[in-house]
């Protein structure tokens, strides 16, 4: 279960696509994990692991760098899709999307000790999360974001607030939050925000770190 009784609010969840996004547009697997280093060192609390291109060797090195030199940042990493992954990093998670292998297969094949995070766009996808054993669900999109226009219209920040009042495990808001928005997405009842261009298209992923928690961070 993702805890968020000791962790300051909001929680900040990366998501990785050095295929977009400056400064990792581009960037190798090295600069990847460099990047996501300093990240975790600014203070994002989880780092998900999604880049598709990857063959299942390769994703396993990056993800088992990544979760070994971000760990004593406190950072939580998982791996998007690739339970069987996951399992084999004791400590990772795996990041299940609409078109994964449902979360309740994945609890039951894997166990309980598996962190298990849910991307969802509706509240029925998010207590069909809960009910499978997730530990924690990201909605979305809450705003306009190019990246997420295959999924239609964003879904809004009522649906958030609903989403967040009627599931017991944590709640991120994503898609096209931002840091002129991000304030209506927790005030909905989101515990964080997950993104992409938020903090990979960032000049100093510092900077937004510090912008989003306060100058105390």
């Amino acid at each position: 279960m993702i805890s968020v009784h000791d962790r300051p609010v909001p929680l900040l969840y990366l998501i990785t696509d050095r295929k977009a996004g400056s400064p990792t547009d581009g960037a190798t697997v090295a600069q990847l994990a460099e990047f996501l280093l300093d990240a975790a060192e600014a203070g994002v609390d989880m780092i998900q692991i999604r880049e598709r291109d990857l063959s299942g060797r390769e994703l396993f090195e990056l993800t088992k760098a990544v979760f070994e030199s971000t760990k004593p940042y406190g950072a939580d990493v998982f791996v998007n899709d690739r339970a069987d992954i996951a399992a084999a990093l004791p400590g990772v998670g795996v990041h299940l999307t609409t078109r994964s292998i449902p979360a309740n297969v994945v609890r039951a094949a894997f166990g309980g000790k598996l962190k298990i995070g849910v991307s969802t766009h509706s509240l029925q996808e998010a207590k069909t999360a809960e009910e499978g054993g997730a530990d924690f669900v990201v909605f979305g999109p809450v705003f306009e974001t190019a990246s997420k226009k295959q999924y239609g219209a964003p879904v809004g920040i009522a649906a958030l607030g609903e989403v967040a009042a009627r599931v017991t495990i944590p709640v991120f808001a994503l898609g096209g939050v931002n840091l002129s928005n991000y304030r209506e997405a927790l005030d909905a009842g989101a515990v964080g925000i997950a993104g992409i261009s938020i903090f990979n298209q960032a000049s100093d992923v510092a900077d937004v770190v510090r912008a989003l928690k306060g100058p105390g961070k």
